[in-house]
């Protein structure tokens, strides 16, 4: 189900026959919960031939009206519209994943424990990204999210100090974590690497004003350190080094803890939820193809908040687990099978009504999931 202010959107910038299409193709990947271009048109619901269906999601797919910044962003900013403050720092990681030979290369958002993708590119290659790569990627969203203050996010495959200098020019915040083998110089002291600055578990430590490069016109950066305590023989095998300009121990550490969004958001994309990997499109497709899965992730994330807060998230899945202090499933998980529960009972209804009518006794119960049906396919 669309949110209001999507399908307002869409309808505003899509032909009729491409917004009832791209509606169709959302649907289908919440329900089924796949991607592969042949899965989804043999369950597409048109009354036409299944070769006939293929061609026409393939052309689809391949649609010049699928454009990231004319069609996504406006619902970016329609969303930040209506779930965040103005004086709200933003937090926005960047990460990459590995499909086929291919990168397909990520910005994305953190908010409610994910990542909201916001750009995104396919790099013909594997490995890591360059400086060059890396700017293409964050200059758009820079220009996107101008009136927020945001904080780019990044693992050590970003720690560097050409694109932290970079940022800093454009006034923009950012924490990268580091290599523990990197020289750093504090003032009036020699080089000397991160890890003999003896961080323990336990420990953590924030460095001002040091240089992070034996490379010179590169100036000073912060350096935050931070290695969690064991518990029951659980932690981490080596210290967090964090190369920032946020200022503040606490702030970057929080923040940088925060990357973990992007990471569940690959996981709910890939075989948490839209099984991206097994799709054989080709880029041009795929590329759109990710388009439509931000649309319906975004709508699953959107769907799954308003469920928890209606009480309703108890009829979709466990909420708690023995040793487990945070909720088992997110939002986004919620939204999703919140809606295959409905479109089941829908599926399955005379046979549902038969196994209520045999327990009377459990009516009460039965009303209660039924009006927690109808909320959800209210969408409140």
């Amino acid at each position: 189900m669309l949110p209001q202010f999507y399908q307002l959107h869409l309808e505003k910038q899509l032909k009729p026959t491409e917004y009832l299409t791209l509606k169709i193709l959302v649907y289908l990947l919440q329900l089924h919960k796949q991607v592969i271009i042949e899965l989804l048109a043999s369950v597409w619901p048109y009354p036409i031939q299944f070769e006939s269906r293929r061609r026409s999601l393939q052309r689809f797919l391949t649609s010049d009206c699928l454009d990231i910044e004319r069609l996504w962003f406006p619902i970016v900013r329609a969303i930040l519209k209506e779930k965040f403050k103005k004086n709200q720092p933003l937090k926005v990681a960047i990460d990459r994943t590995q499909w086929r030979a291919k990168n397909v290369f990520v910005i994305s958002l953190i908010w409610d424990k994910r990542g909201i993708p916001l750009y995104w590119q396919l790099l013909d290659k594997r490995g890591s990204s360059n400086l060059s790569e890396q700017q293409a990627l964050i200059s758009p969203i820079l220009e996107l999210l101008q009136d927020y203050e945001i904080i780019i996010i990044g693992d050590r495959e970003f720690g560097s100090v050409k694109l932290a200098k970079w940022l800093g020019e454009k006034d923009t915040k950012f924490v990268f974590r580091i290599k523990q083998e990197r020289y750093i110089q504090q003032e009036k002291s020699d080089y000397t690497h991160l890890y003999d600055l003896g961080l323990l578990p336990g420990t953590s430590f924030y460095l001002t004003e040091v240089k992070v490069t034996k490379q010179k016109g590169f100036g000073t950066f912060d350096v935050a350190a931070y290695w969690r305590r064991k518990y029951r023989s659980n932690g981490e095998d080596e210290g967090w080094y964090l190369l920032t300009n946020l200022g503040n121990l606490k702030r970057a550490i929080a923040t940088f803890k925060c990357r973990s969004g992007i990471e569940a958001m690959f996981k709910d994309c890939k075989t948490g939820g839209y099984n991206l990997e097994k799709s054989h499109a080709n880029e041009l497709r795929l590329k759109n193809l990710i388009l439509v899965i931000a649309i319906a992730y975004t709508c699953a994330v959107i769907q799954g908040q308003r469920l928890k807060l209606g009480g309703v998230h108890k009829y979709i899945g466990r909420l708690t687990e023995c040793r487990r202090s945070e909720r088992r499933h997110s939002s986004f998980w919620i939204g999703l099978y919140g809606q295959s529960w409905v479109i089941g009972m829908e599926f399955c209804q005379e046979i549902v009504g038969e196994l209520m009518r045999a327990r009377p006794n459990k009516l009460p119960f039965f009303q209660r999931g039924l009006r927690a049906m109808s909320l959800i396919q209210s969408g409140f």
